[in-house]
């Protein structure tokens, strides 16, 4: 089944009644793709329509050779119910995390299986001069993957900064000097595909209501540590954007009065102190200043490019000098948690992102600052918890955003029409 099959173009010129059966077989697809696959009654719910209706659609998908019938699980007496899913490999979407320096790409098929991946070195801009070179890092990274460009239905872009979810247009990188111009308009013609651009700390917010520790769960912050720190606010099961989509910029929370000037022309940002800028900073200051470490043994060019991640092997060496750096940063940030703790009383606090990498090191200085800086009922409610999706988070988050704002985009095109 190709995406044209599913596109505009599948149901112009079509009567009112073919276009509300279109709509509803990509709601369908849409379940099945989000779930995971579901059993006919399920879908019946799902799409509050009548058994023979649902029985048409699954027909329709299968006679198209992209849906497949399992029985699921075991059965109290009777007989099993069918389990209908989608096949592998039916739909893909090109998921793109943009770093500071890097930037990962992954093909992700409708079933959550990673097709393809490769990482890329990469300077992001605040300029528009990085948005022109990742346009030419995807065309090389599709061509070596060996997917046909017509098979991909949409590309998702994650990276940081103030992204706003109507434009698509990031106000902190990738700026053109045109102000109207937007990046995601930018994108989708440049790819030919719709594209969708996403904070990086909202998709792996979405990966860990999805596919993490906060699946059925209520009220989860989600902290990703990076270079920089983002917050996911996930409120009543839903995570919680904003009015533009701005939600979640703990990192540019006041902090220390006086400070550091942090880059976003604002002094005593949290990041200034508790980040994986900051990280580099002090250790780069601990080196020249002669701190007995093993960060010492690095050449003058890898001390000049250190990133968190060498810092945070150092540690777990048994390095006295990056331990205390973690520490301290550690403490800052958890200072920082409590006060979220207060405003937002959730059940669990999710640390991702590099820098949880360090696991204790880290982790201990958070939970000691949020027991002295949170009032007692509500720091106990709230776990401290590590990310269990690892590097596969971002990509994660991204897919299943991409293939429900695809989705979205054509079921409301359809729906105006009907």
């Amino acid at each position: 089944m190709s995406p044209s099959f599913l596109g505009k173009n599948h149901f112009e010129n079509k009567s009112k009644i073919e276009r509300k059966n279109q709509g509803f077989k990509l709601k369908l697809v849409k379940a099945l793709i989000a779930n995971h696959g579901m059993t006919n009654a399920e879908i019946c719910k799902h799409l509050k329509i009548s058994a023979p209706k649902t029985l048409e659609l699954i027909n329709t998908l299968a006679e198209a050779g992209i849906l497949e019938q399992n029985e699921k699980g075991s059965s109290i007496g009777g007989r099993k119910p069918i389990l209908n899913k989608l096949k592998s490999n039916t739909f893909f979407i090109v998921c793109i995390e943009v770093e500071l320096y890097r930037v990962k790409m992954t093909i992700v098929d409708n079933t959550n299986t990673f097709v393809h991946a490769d990482t890329s070195s990469f300077l992001l801009t605040k300029d528009w001069s990085s948005a022109i070179e990742l346009n030419r890092l995807l065309a090389n990274f599709v061509q070596s993957s060996g997917i046909a460009w017509s098979s991909i239905l949409a590309v998702g872009i994650s990276m940081p900064g103030l992204i706003n979810n109507n434009s698509g247009r990031n106000h902190t990188y990738m700026m053109h000097p045109d102000e109207h111009v937007s990046l995601q308009d930018y994108f989708s013609t440049q790819f030919d595909k719709p594209t969708f651009i996403i904070n990086d700390v909202k998709s792996a917010a979405i990966a860990e209501l999805k596919f993490g520790m906060a699946k059925r769960r209520k009220d989860v912050l989600v902290i990703l540590m990076d270079w920089g720190i983002g917050l996911g606010v996930i409120m009543d099961g839903r995570l919680r954007n904003g009015t533009a989509g701005f939600s979640g910029e703990m990192g540019h929370m006041p902090f220390v009065e006086d400070g550091t000037l942090c880059y976003c022309g604002k002094k005593g940002c949290l990041e200034t102190v508790a980040s994986g800028v900051a990280l580099v900073r002090m250790a780069k200051e601990g080196i020249q200043s002669g701190e007995d470490s093993l960060l010492n043994e690095l050449s003058e060019q890898e001390i000049e490019n250190i990133e968190p991640q060498q810092v945070i092997e150092a540690a777990n060496k048994g390095d006295q000098y990056a331990i205390s750096i973690l520490s301290f940063i550690g403490e800052k940030l958890g200072k920082g948690i409590a006060a979220l703790v207060q405003l937002f009383n959730p059940e669990l606090i999710i640390l991702s992102g590099k820098i949880a990498e360090a696991n204790q090191y880290i982790t201990i200085p958070i939970q000691q600052a949020i027991n002295t800086y949170c009032m007692t009922q509500l720091k106990n409610m709230a776990r401290v918890e590590l990310s269990e999706l690892g590097a596969d988070a971002g990509a994660k988050g991204i897919a299943h955003i991409a293939f429900e704002k695809y989705f979205d985009s054509l079921i409301s095109s359809i729906e105006t029409h009907v």
